[in-house]
Protein backbone atom coordinates (compact mmCIF):
# COMPACT_ATOMS: atom_id res chain seq x y z
CA UNK A 1 0.00 0.00 0.00
CA UNK A 2 1.33 3.72 -0.85
CA UNK A 3 2.17 5.98 1.87
CA UNK A 4 -0.67 8.50 2.12
CA UNK A 5 1.80 11.22 2.51
CA UNK A 6 4.17 10.13 -0.28
CA UNK A 7 1.21 10.21 -2.08
CA UNK A 8 0.45 14.08 -1.93
CA UNK A 9 4.51 14.25 -2.49
CA UNK A 10 3.56 12.40 -5.89
CA UNK A 11 0.68 14.60 -6.84
CA UNK A 12 2.29 17.30 -6.38
CA UNK A 13 5.28 16.42 -8.26
CA UNK A 14 3.18 14.93 -11.31
CA UNK A 15 1.54 18.68 -11.52
CA UNK A 16 4.67 20.24 -10.93
CA UNK A 17 6.52 18.53 -13.68
CA UNK A 18 2.94 18.96 -16.19
CA UNK A 19 3.12 22.36 -15.88
CA UNK A 20 7.01 22.61 -16.66
CA UNK A 21 6.50 20.12 -19.74
CA UNK A 22 8.59 17.61 -18.10
CA UNK A 23 9.53 14.09 -18.02
CA UNK A 24 11.03 12.00 -15.21
CA UNK A 25 12.91 9.03 -14.45
CA UNK A 26 13.98 6.67 -11.62
CA UNK A 27 16.48 4.53 -10.56
CA UNK A 28 16.15 2.64 -7.69
CA UNK A 29 18.34 -0.02 -5.46
CA UNK A 30 16.81 -0.44 -1.88
CA UNK A 31 13.33 1.15 -2.71
CA UNK A 32 12.62 -1.93 -4.73
CA UNK A 33 10.11 0.24 -7.30
CA UNK A 34 8.58 1.76 -4.46
CA UNK A 35 9.19 5.25 -5.74
CA UNK A 36 8.18 4.38 -8.86
CA UNK A 37 5.05 2.52 -7.91
CA UNK A 38 4.06 6.01 -5.63
CA UNK A 39 4.40 7.82 -8.94
CA UNK A 40 2.39 6.29 -10.82
CA UNK A 41 -0.66 5.37 -8.02
CA UNK A 42 -0.79 8.94 -9.31
CA UNK A 43 -3.71 9.49 -12.22
CA UNK A 44 -1.87 11.12 -15.60
CA UNK A 45 1.47 10.06 -14.14
CA UNK A 46 1.40 8.77 -17.96
CA UNK A 47 2.34 12.20 -19.20
CA UNK A 48 5.27 12.73 -17.30
CA UNK A 49 6.93 9.45 -16.07
CA UNK A 50 9.26 7.78 -18.60
CA UNK A 51 9.97 4.64 -16.55
CA UNK A 52 12.04 3.23 -13.97
CA UNK A 53 14.96 0.81 -13.54
CA UNK A 54 15.32 -1.30 -10.39
CA UNK A 55 18.92 -1.95 -10.06
CA UNK A 56 19.43 -4.29 -6.65
CA UNK A 57 22.40 -6.18 -8.39
CA UNK A 58 25.57 -3.99 -8.87
CA UNK A 59 26.00 -5.83 -12.31
CA UNK A 60 22.61 -4.05 -13.53
CA UNK A 61 23.92 -0.31 -11.66
CA UNK A 62 26.76 -0.87 -13.88
CA UNK A 63 25.32 -2.80 -17.10
CA UNK A 64 22.41 -1.12 -17.47
CA UNK A 65 22.87 2.11 -15.82
CA UNK A 66 26.25 2.27 -16.30
CA UNK A 67 27.78 2.68 -12.85
CA UNK A 68 31.62 2.43 -13.37
CA UNK A 69 33.19 -0.47 -11.80
CA UNK A 70 35.60 1.19 -10.10
CA UNK A 71 32.78 2.93 -8.44
CA UNK A 72 31.26 -0.46 -7.06
CA UNK A 73 34.79 -1.66 -6.16
CA UNK A 74 35.88 1.34 -4.11
CA UNK A 75 33.35 3.17 -2.32
CA UNK A 76 30.24 0.41 -3.13
CA UNK A 77 26.93 0.52 -4.15
CA UNK A 78 25.26 2.88 -0.83
CA UNK A 79 27.51 5.68 -1.66
CA UNK A 80 27.06 9.29 -2.81
CA UNK A 81 28.98 8.50 -6.13
CA UNK A 82 27.05 5.83 -6.89
CA UNK A 83 23.81 7.52 -6.54
CA UNK A 84 24.83 10.57 -8.79
CA UNK A 85 25.98 7.63 -11.33
CA UNK A 86 22.52 6.28 -11.18
CA UNK A 87 20.63 9.36 -11.65
CA UNK A 88 22.51 9.94 -14.46
CA UNK A 89 22.98 6.56 -16.44
CA UNK A 90 18.64 6.63 -15.78
CA UNK A 91 18.55 10.36 -17.42
CA UNK A 92 21.03 8.90 -20.16
CA UNK A 93 19.19 5.57 -20.81
CA UNK A 94 15.42 7.33 -20.77
CA UNK A 95 16.25 10.90 -22.22
CA UNK A 96 14.34 12.47 -19.44
CA UNK A 97 14.38 15.56 -18.17
CA UNK A 98 15.30 14.70 -14.69
CA UNK A 99 15.77 11.42 -12.69
CA UNK A 100 16.29 10.43 -8.44
CA UNK A 101 18.51 7.22 -7.30
CA UNK A 102 17.95 6.19 -4.48
CA UNK A 103 20.49 3.34 -3.17
CA UNK A 104 21.00 2.60 0.33
CA UNK A 105 20.72 -0.21 3.47
CA UNK A 106 16.75 -0.77 4.34
CA UNK A 107 17.58 -3.70 6.94
CA UNK A 108 16.98 -5.20 9.27
CA UNK A 109 20.37 -7.32 7.74
CA UNK A 110 23.41 -5.52 6.05
CA UNK A 111 24.26 -2.85 8.05
CA UNK A 112 28.03 -2.03 9.33
CA UNK A 113 29.75 0.33 11.68
CA UNK A 114 30.41 2.64 8.47
CA UNK A 115 26.88 1.96 7.13
CA UNK A 116 24.31 1.25 9.37
CA UNK A 117 20.81 0.05 8.42
CA UNK A 118 19.22 3.18 7.44
CA UNK A 119 22.29 4.39 5.34
CA UNK A 120 20.94 6.07 1.90
CA UNK A 121 22.12 8.23 -0.72
CA UNK A 122 19.64 9.96 -2.56
CA UNK A 123 20.25 11.58 -6.08
CA UNK A 124 18.36 14.31 -7.94
CA UNK A 125 19.55 15.00 -11.10
CA UNK A 126 17.93 18.16 -13.71
CA UNK A 127 20.01 18.54 -17.14
CA UNK A 128 23.22 17.93 -15.76
CA UNK A 129 23.36 19.00 -12.33
CA UNK A 130 23.14 16.56 -9.94
CA UNK A 131 22.67 17.03 -5.79
CA UNK A 132 23.07 13.45 -3.59
CA UNK A 133 22.15 13.69 -0.10
CA UNK A 134 23.24 11.40 2.37
CA UNK A 135 20.77 10.35 4.82
CA UNK A 136 20.44 8.00 8.02
CA UNK A 137 17.04 6.92 7.96
CA UNK A 138 15.48 5.41 11.86
CA UNK A 139 12.79 2.47 12.07
CA UNK A 140 12.00 -0.92 9.98
CA UNK A 141 12.71 -1.59 6.87
CA UNK A 142 9.19 -0.77 5.38
CA UNK A 143 9.54 3.31 7.26
CA UNK A 144 13.18 3.23 5.61
CA UNK A 145 11.79 2.84 2.17
CA UNK A 146 9.23 5.23 2.86
CA UNK A 147 11.07 7.80 4.02
CA UNK A 148 13.71 7.14 0.86
CA UNK A 149 10.76 8.06 -0.85
CA UNK A 150 9.76 11.33 0.62
CA UNK A 151 13.27 12.78 0.16
CA UNK A 152 13.40 11.74 -3.14
CA UNK A 153 9.71 13.32 -3.96
CA UNK A 154 11.17 16.12 -1.89
CA UNK A 155 14.22 16.85 -3.83
CA UNK A 156 13.07 16.56 -7.06
CA UNK A 157 10.06 18.77 -6.55
CA UNK A 158 12.95 21.30 -5.13
CA UNK A 159 15.13 20.67 -8.15
CA UNK A 160 12.13 21.44 -10.57
CA UNK A 161 11.09 24.76 -8.59
CA UNK A 162 14.70 26.05 -9.09
CA UNK A 163 14.57 25.50 -12.68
Amino acid sequence: MINENNLKKAEKLVLMLKEKGLKVTFAESCTGGLLGATLTAVSGASAVFDGSVVSYANEVKNEKLGVDKKTLESVGAVSNECAREMALGALKMFSSDCAAAITGIAGPLGGSAEKPVGTVFIAAAFGDKVTVEHCLFAGDRESIREQSVAKALDMLAEMICKS
